[in-house]
């Protein structure tokens, strides 16, 4: 009779790995190969791949589901290591778990910061007494409800940013922006409704999505122009405010956005137009560009920037085609993300809200 149990548990377990390499290899493949439109769609994504893991795998107690989640987390972060917004998710993940461990034991939230910086340092080793090890049967409907939220909260990011649109951009006011951003783009169209000003776009080449984005805000009806890369500082002088898009705010506050996004930041800084980025809770990192250089930056095909017929050319030089600039917070006047504006300063205490200090590293 025990070999029989033993057997069934055996295989139970072999069915929820085959499971979760099922799954895991969709998500990746998915990742590897682009097939989702932007940071939205990966982060929808990777909480769909842990929604699914939760609820369709046996754990006995948090830690063992702790355990489990951030070990495919370290598999998605291996595997695509430029797309942060996978590893931000599975960071709120495992925050929502903890929490609910804690509150299905009885306690409070799980290493919750106080107010000070100094204590909120000190919170790392708040949790780790706990070793999630108690069993609740009624802990996994509690979790699956909580990423359920989770995903509401994603799906009403954008309409949430675009809500605040008309407190940032005034009537006869000249914008600047580069490449194409959905959140921007939304932000902006949702201003046009009672305001009406006119747009400058950066064309952002090689990749020149700044004209996929000037073709849509002026079938919108918004006066809207197209300038190069080259000429930002001239047309600076002219503009009220530079609002942007951005692939990943990181911990320091600063930017990982689209190529050019440091140029235009240095601009700006130079005739004291403020920097408005537009970004929703899942972009925010707890990682530094220090200590994240080799997978921080992405690099395509320079075929953009020389043509493959060059061949003469191509022979005697070494391109790189980044997609990617960083920015330092001090070019930043003020984030916009779905829970209101924020300052480059109040970023750790973003993250400490957003994030379990244990989980910084999966």
């Amino acid at each position: 009779m025990p070999a029989f149990y033993d057997y069934i548990i055996i295989n139970s377990y072999a069915t929820d790995i085959i499971y979760i390499c099922i799954i895991d290899y969709t998500l990746t493949n998915d990742l590897k190969h682009e097939k989702f439109k932007g940071s939205y769609d990966v982060a929808c994504g990777t909480v769909q791949f842990l929604r699914k893991i939760v609820g369709n795998t046996k754990w006995s107690n948090a830690g063992e589901l702790i355990d489990l989640v951030k070990r495919e987390g370290r598999i998605l972060a291996q595997e695509v290591p430029t797309e942060s917004a996978t590893g931000n998710m599975v960071r709120r993940v495992l925050k929502i778990i903890r929490e609910e461990y804690a509150g299905v034991k009885g306690g409070g939230e799980e290493g919750d910061p106080q107010e000070s910086l100094q204590k909120l340092l000190l919170a790392k080793g708040q949790g780790d007494s706990d070793d999630y090890s108690t069993p609740s049967h009624n802990l996994k409907p509690i979790i699956m409800e909580a990423i359920g939220e989770l995903l509401t909260e994603l799906e009403t990011s954008a309409d949430n940013i675009t809500a605040q649109s008309l407190e940032h951009i005034h009537s006869n006011e000249v914008i600047m922006t580069a490449g194409r951003s959905s959140t921007v783009e939304a932000f902006l169209k949702g201003a046009a409704k009672k305001r009406k000003f006119q747009v400058i776009v950066v064309e952002s080449a090689p990749h020149f999505k700044g004209h996929e984005l000037a073709n849509s805000l002026a079938a919108a009806g918004i006066e809207t122009t197209v300038i190069t890369d080259s000429a930002v500082f001239a047309m600076m002088s002219r503009v009220n405010k530079v609002i942007i898009g951005t692939h990943t705010v990181m911990a320091d506050g600063g930017l990982k956005a689209t190529n050019g996004s440091h140029a235009i930041a240095l601009a700006a800084k130079h005739y004291s137009v403020p920097l408005i980025v537009c970004a929703a809770m899942f972009k925010q990192s707890p990682q530094y560009l220090c200590s994240y250089e080799d997978s921080f930056n992405k690099f395509v095909s320079p075929h953009n920037v020389l043509k493959f017929s060059e061949g003469e050319i191509l022979s005697k030089t070494q391109i790189q085609n980044p997609l990617f600039d960083y920015v330092p917070p001090d070019l930043v006047t003020l984030y916009i993300s779905n829970i209101g504006g924020n300052a480059p300063s109040y970023v750790y205490r973003l993250l400490s809200e957003l994030y379990h200090p244990d989980d910084y590293e999966l």
